[in-house]
């Protein structure tokens, strides 16, 4: 079984899947059964594109609230307090300068599960973040990239936010 893997996950990782799991259940669980109620009352349903709709988002709903169980049964939860800070680990917000493209950048390293670049959230399972994990500030590390080796210097460690 693929889910039964540890994922690793933030305090505010937890809670966001934990919300989204009681909106799934409480809310869109009710919505879509309404729409099924009103496509039924329709009549035929072998030609009502609305019911076919209603049961094509309640298969969606019911796999994601499947999904969010497993990965909340085999959460482990990152205490960001009890992070040290010497080194970077799950839970870090980490500055480091990227030599190759000359710039500055700021992350914080995740669980896969919450990996989200667009909001700076990379995954402790990346190629960089796996490289990053246990380095120091002042450390220099390579990173095999899909546009190559990518070379990155620790510059900051700090407590998430």
């Amino acid at each position: 079984m693929a889910d039964s893997k540890k994922r690793l996950l933030t305090y505010a990782g937890l809670k966001a899947l934990e919300d989204e799991l009681e909106n799934l259940k409480v809310v869109k669980r009710k919505e879509v059964a309404a729409k099924i109620k009103e496509a039924r009352e329709q009549g035929d349903l072998s030609e009502n594109a609305e019911y076919d709709a209603a049961k094509d988002e309640q298969r969606d709903i019911e796999a994601r609230i499947e999904e969010l169980e497993g990965i909340l049964k085999n959460a482990e939860v990152v205490v960001e307090d009890e992070v040290d800070f010497d080194k970077i680990n799950v839970g870090c917000t980490i500055k480091v300068y990227d030599i190759t493209f000359e710039e500055e950048m700021e992350f914080k390293i995740v669980g896969s599960t919450e990996a989200n670049s667009l909001e700076g959230k990379i995954s402790n399972e990346s190629p960089v973040g796996q490289a990053l994990i246990g380095k120091k500030v002042g450390d220099v590390v390579d990173v095999e990239t899909q546009a190559g080796v990518n070379q990155y210097k620790v510059l900051d460690i700090n407590r998430s936010m």
